[in-house]
């Protein structure tokens, strides 16, 4: 069983798996929040959803609220949030934990990858970010820090495209 097998809601409570939401494609998944600092994050992420939706590409955004609770919104506050603010096309799951324990399967296994300092283990803030193969595997981890356009960011997820 990988992380796409998990069972895991859409952010509108359509039941299912990652692989449902990513359809078998490479992604970059990561955990958000609405009242954030790193928040505005949304607008590369969007970018990247543009510019690597036609060759096969997703990202995935995790609502959590464990960190300062900067995400306390219902699933429609969060929608219309990032569809007003953003113009967030890509897919949005239900909001979840990513630490401590009722950290959800996909972040079980997600924590067991290191960052580019090493760091594995707990998320350590919202907007942490991992590029993973279209077979759920992690190809890399990104600190809350590195933004969405970094090119070490577009370097693996072209690398996860051939």
């Amino acid at each position: 069983m990988t992380i796409l097998d998990a069972p895991i809601a859409r952010l509108d409570g359509t039941a299912g798996t990652l692989a449902d939401i990513t359809l078998g494609r490479p992604a970059l998944l990561v955990n958000v929040a609405s009242k954030c600092g790193l928040t505005p994050q949304y607008t590369a992420l969007e970018a990247l959803q543009k510019d690597y939706e036609a060759r096969g590409f997703t990202v995935v955004g995790f609502p959590c609220n464990q960190f300062a609770g900067q995400e306390p919104g219902s699933a429609e506050e969060i929608q219309e949030f990032c569809s007003a603010t953003y113009g967030v096309t890509f897919p949005l799951t239900e909001k979840i934990d990513v630490n401590g324990d009722d950290r959800h399967p996909i972040y079980q296994a997600l924590t067991e990858s290191a960052d580019q300092d090493g760091h594995d283990g707990d998320i350590q803030w919202n907007f942490e970010k991992f590029v993973v193969g279209a077979d759920g595997s992690v190809v890399q981890r990104f600190s809350p820090q590195v933004t969405p356009d970094d090119p070490r960011v577009t370097a693996a997820i072209e690398a996860t495209l051939g």
